[in-house]
């Protein structure tokens, strides 16, 4: 959706590049979401409010906010689990630059059916189809009730899950990602609800803004947009051209359609 240490751009007229190497990912990133600073540093001291002993990361990526909550709460533990080895290291990487290399793993698993909780403190940002194997928008449904089951009771649940700001057309749909459907997400309230019937009250919803939107579209894209102006002639870029150009033309179109809720859950106790 983003690391707190950005690699350094390739100068492109730096001629001892190897011109076969691939161009750089997320480096931009700190992130993988539209999550701000302000926002992420609002949630981190919610989250420590409640003084969480463990943490899970469920489709972590590079897990910068657990490295956070991790940083914020100091007797704290955390597991970090994603299917990409790239950002997993990455997120080892940062860990040790932080001194939490010793409280906190990344695991290259499938987190669909996990054992891996119950835990004080689940975050599942952009990542619900990682609990899954539903197609949309059912796969929110099932990834809530396997949230409930990985929390512990009094713990906290953070989801940042896409919903509609409002249902797209067929020509909308059109120049998305590959068979989007207006199915494909829930508005806002029926997200909320869903929540609820799964066995949470939304202690706080939340909104990602316009301009976290930019920050994360124009981010995802930057390192690799630079590489390829200074790499017109590289044997990938014919490729990478088209896959930023088409990433590009699906996020002109749901820009303003499609948003993302981070819903901080309170699970219901169960006596």
């Amino acid at each position: 959706m983003t690391d707190t240490e950005f690699t350094a751009l390739t100068d492109p007229a730096d001629t001892d590049v190897d011109v076969d190497a691939p161009p750089p990912r997320l480096t931009r990133l700190t992130f993988h979401g539209p999550l701000s600073e302000a926002r992420a540093a609002r949630l981190v001291r919610r989250l420590a409010g409640s003084r969480p002993g463990t943490v899970l990361d469920v489709g972590c990526g590079w897990g910068e906010l657990l490295s956070r909550v991790l940083e914020a709460v100091p007797d704290a533990r955390g597991t970090g689990v994603d299917l990409r080895g790239e950002d997993l290291e990455r997120g080892r990487r940062n860990a040790r630059a932080r001194g939490l290399a010793s409280r906190v793993e990344f695991v290259e698993e499938s987190a669909v059916g996990t054992r891996r909780g119950p835990a004080d403190l689940v975050l599942c940002l952009g990542a619900s189809h990682a609990l899954s194997t539903a197609e949309p928008p059912l796969h929110t449904t099932e990834a809530l009730r396997e949230l409930r089951r990985l929390v512990c009771d009094g713990g906290r649940v953070v989801l940042g899950e896409g919903f509609w700001e409002r249902t797209p057309t067929p020509a909308e749909l059109s120049g998305m990602w590959p068979d989007a459907s207006a199915d494909d997400h829930y508005g806002l309230a029926r997200l909320v609800d869903l929540a609820v019937e799964a066995g949470f009250r939304p202690e706080w919803t939340e909104t990602a803004s316009q301009e976290e939107w930019e920050e994360f579209e124009s981010a995802y894209q930057a390192d690799t947009e630079v590489w390829l102006a200074g790499h017109p002639d590289h044997p990938l870029a014919a490729e990478t051209r088209e896959r930023l150009d088409t990433h590009r033309a699906q996020w002109f179109t749901y820009r303003g359609i499609l948003g993302i809720a981070y819903l901080t859950l309170v699970p219901v106790t169960v006596r």
